[in-house]
């Protein structure tokens, strides 16, 4: 487990916007409390409450992952109207303590799907 510092800031905080998901058309998440997660200098990442999401359109994928910073995700396939987007969203069900606020979030590839920010 590594910690975030000055080699490798990451903070989380209240996005400012309203965050929209969509896939092939299809609303699948909207959040006025969603966060934004900035690490090092990668894009910064929206992360959704699941109470925020369908999760009727998500199915669970057997892929992981691991980040020495954040700890082990787990991966979603979204069911859109053109067929299974594969693994399109992850979520860390139990971060590391130094980035617990995004335990149970959902997260998505902006290449997979389309993330918009609205006005509050």
């Amino acid at each position: 487990m590594k910690q975030p510092g000055p080699d490798h800031p990451i903070t989380i905080g209240p996005a400012a916007n309203r965050v929209r998901v969509s896939a092939a058309g299809t609303v699948i998440a909207d959040s006025r409390h969603a966060l934004v997660l900035k690490e090092a200098s990668y894009p910064p990442v929206y992360y959704i409450p699941r109470d925020d999401a369908d999760l009727a359109a998500l199915v669970r994928s057997l892929h992981t992952s691991h980040c020495p910073y954040k700890g082990d995700a787990s991966y979603f396939s979204v069911r859109a109207t053109t067929g299974l987007i594969d693994n399109a969203v992850w979520s860390y069900e139990a971060p590391y303590p130094a980035v617990a606020a995004i335990a149970g979030y959902l997260a998505f590839y902006p290449d997979r799907v389309e993330i918009e920010q609205l006005p509050a």
